[in-house]
């Protein structure tokens, strides 16, 4: 009778678990062994039971030795995957800093420095490319100019709306104005100029 597939999650009942651990431990321990003597591999288990129990395997005479073999073996690897790892850092700085250099070479010529090892061909590139930024400069402050203009239009706009709101409103109603302080000294001194107006004559005085 074949045997079913157990699924692989942790068995709830306690003393199901522990006979499950019991009769696992074991087998892996007999694997290891068979392993070891089989393959003459060197080959250490350790096992910790879910109340801390220890339990371990060891085909060498001391797990210990096993242990320490297995740290030396993995610190070589650490120093070989840092070394590779520097060696790729420098070899990334070396190119930025080829980089870096041509940028600042380039910007020389660009500026019109460093011009005596150039060819006519090179003069003739650095000039399209001063060409093609100037134009893109002019292009960006012609926009910058328009965008300025649109502003003050539309603000020009809004200010004869608000003029002509304001006018309306004095139009719609004239008392009002002779409320405001303003508006009375104004009427004040308008009518003293015409009685002013009044009193002048053209002609020679009377006897």
């Amino acid at each position: 009778m074949a045997r079913g597939k157990t699924k692989m999650r942790r068995i709830e009942n306690a003393t199901s678990r522990q006979v499950t651990f019991s009769k696992r431990r074991k087998g892996l321990l007999k694997k290891a062994y068979e392993l070891s003597v089989l393959c003459e591999a060197e080959v250490a288990v350790i096992i910790f039971s879910q109340n801390g129990k220890l339990y371990e395997f060891s085909s060498n005479s001391e797990i210990r030795k096993t242990i320490d073999r297995y740290r030396r073996s993995t610190n070589v690897d650490t120093y070989q995957l840092c070394g590779r790892y520097i060696l790729h850092l420098k070899q990334e700085t070396m190119d930025m800093e080829r980089k870096i250099e041509l940028l600042e070479v380039s910007q020389q010529k660009l500026s019109g420095q460093c011009l005596g090892s150039c060819s006519i061909n090179e003069i003739q590139e650095i000039g399209d490319q001063l060409e093609q930024s100037l134009s893109s400069i002019r292009k960006r402050k012609a926009q910058l100019f328009n965008d300025q203009i649109q502003q003050l239009q539309a603000k020009e706009r809004h200010l004869k709306e608000e003029n002509a709101k304001l006018l309306a409103k004095f139009l719609a109603n004239p008392w009002q104005s002779t409320a405001h302080p303003r508006a009375a000294a104004i009427n004040s001194r308008s009518s003293r100029g015409t009685d002013v107006e009044t009193g002048l004559f053209i002609g020679l005085p009377e006897s």
